[in-house]
């Protein structure tokens, strides 16, 4: 077997971040016209101007490998970006004492009153030469490539002291915060955000629209048909400790006896009993009779929240204490965590290993989380509680992935433009007067 190409790995990564690749399955997690998609557009805080990314380009180096060697020079290629800077409509008059904003169309859409494009010079880019290595002030200089855990999902087991099995969920991402989903010694499951405070899982199900119990309940079980009065080998009635599907309704007057979503106890037997009912519709796993899985039951019971919208001001309090939250910034803030790609990106690697795990098919470009990822998760702790499935070793090397050259270049270059766009934003601010605005001034001052 003849010898691989060992700095193959490195080259392919490199080229990856400079070539363009115009279909959005295509791109790498690193390539350049990614991480400027991620800190572009920017604006300023009143939104009268906007800067955003066109297109970026690499020009030839000045000298060769060698005339670098010789001259002790940076073997590096000229990084152009093409940039557009739109300032956006304003009234005419404006009251004293008030900030000017963009004017708005019928459609409620901002109008452009000026656009301005135009390339600008960001600077050197060091280029990988064919053995691997950047030559750097004349000195071969190499990248070292690193070894780290990889982003997906992680399921993990603890032994409580009592000898009970305690199962975990992690979520990692490539850049964003983390999730945890960690069931306790009483079958309740509770959510930690970059390990804040934690809370009852089923109040995150509610922030994303499935405020009701019994939207919750449908996410994770069937319903069947049983005889309320059936009784098991034991003598007790079946039915306890089942959650009935809908509501039980006085057939004479009309009132309603038992809510919906609600626990079975000797009581609503003895009610079920009185008023003669034959059949009653439960909620049941799809798994054999007999293990279904008490911890969304549980949960809900601890659960103090009972709607999307306290859900909603609940997990913003832990997120932003001190904040006094109204809806909008609420449902606004959690979307931030995990569906904005400026904020959260699993990457694809982390995608594939989500998908992988819990029999997704969600397209390897989808780089945030999504509603099915967190329904899943908790679908599997609950299979993992029954005995079902398998944890991972998170030391193993199959949970783990090497930062190439490519990569570990990216994540340096996505530093310094935050730090450009910090800049940009704060001259915008200062330098109000569209007429002397311009792309130089705001990128190269």
């Amino acid at each position: 077997m003849p010898m691989p190409n060992l700095l193959d790995v490195q080259l392919r990564s490199f080229e990856k971040l400079i070539e363009k690749e115009a279909d959005l399955e295509e791109q790498w997690d690193f390539g350049l016209d990614r991480v400027f998609a991620e800190i572009f557009p920017i604006s300023d805080v009143n939104e009268n101007f906007t800067l955003e990314y066109v297109t970026a380009s690499l020009g030839d180096p000045k000298y060769s490998v060698e005339e670098c060697i010789e001259r002790d020079m940076t073997y590096a290629a000229p990084l152009k970006a093409t940039l557009r800077l739109v300032v956006w409509e304003r009234p005419q008059e404006v009251e004293e004492g008030e900030k000017p904003k963009p004017v708005k169309d019928s459609d409620g859409e901002k109008r452009p009153g000026d656009i301005i494009e135009k390339e600008v010079y960001l600077g050197d880019l060091p280029l990988l030469t064919e053995l691997g290595t950047f030559i750097i002030n004349g000195a071969e200089r190499v990248v070292v490539s690193q070894l780290h855990r990889s982003p997906g999902v992680v399921f993990e087991e603890n032994i409580h002291p009592n000898g009970s099995k305690l199962h975990s969920a992690r979520i990692i991402p490539f850049r964003g915060s983390w999730v945890e989903f960690s069931i306790d010694i009483n079958h309740i499951c509770y959510v930690h955000i970059d390990k804040k405070k934690k809370f009852p899982a089923t109040a995150l199900l509610r922030a994303f629209g499935y405020g009701m119990d019994a939207d919750i309940y449908r996410l994770f079980f069937t319903t069947k048909m049983v005889n309320p009065m059936a009784v098991d080998k034991q003598g007790n009635k079946e039915i306890l400790g089942n959650v009935l599907v809908e509501e039980i309704v006085d057939r004479e007057t009309g009132e309603v006896l038992v809510e919906e979503s609600t626990e079975v106890d000797e009581d609503v037997v003895e009610l079920l009993e009185r008023d003669g009912r034959k059949k009653v519709k439960i909620y049941t796993s799809e798994q054999e009779a007999g293990r279904d899985s008490p911890i969304i039951k549980n949960t809900l019971r601890k659960d103090p929240t009972t709607s999307e919208e306290e859900a909603l001001s609940a997990i913003y309090s832990l997120l932003r204490p001190g904040d006094a939250p109204n809806m909008e910034t609420a449902r606004a803030a959690i979307e931030h965590v995990f569906f904005n790609p400026k904020r959260y990106d699993l990457g694809r690697v982390g995608r594939y290993k989500i998908n992988k795990r819990l029999g997704l098919d969600i397209p390897a470009h989808e780089a945030v989380l999504t509603k099915e990822d967190f329904i899943e998760i908790l679908r599997y702790l609950m299979e993992l509680s029954e005995g079902r499935g398998s944890t991972d070793d998170i030391d193993h090397l199959g949970n783990r992935r090497v930062r190439t050259v490519g990569e570990l270049i990216a994540n340096q270059f996505s530093v310094g433009l935050s730090r450009m766009a910090r800049l940009v934003k704060e001259r915008m601010s200062i330098n109000t007067d569209p007429e002397k605005i311009n792309i130089d001034d705001l990128v190269n001052a």
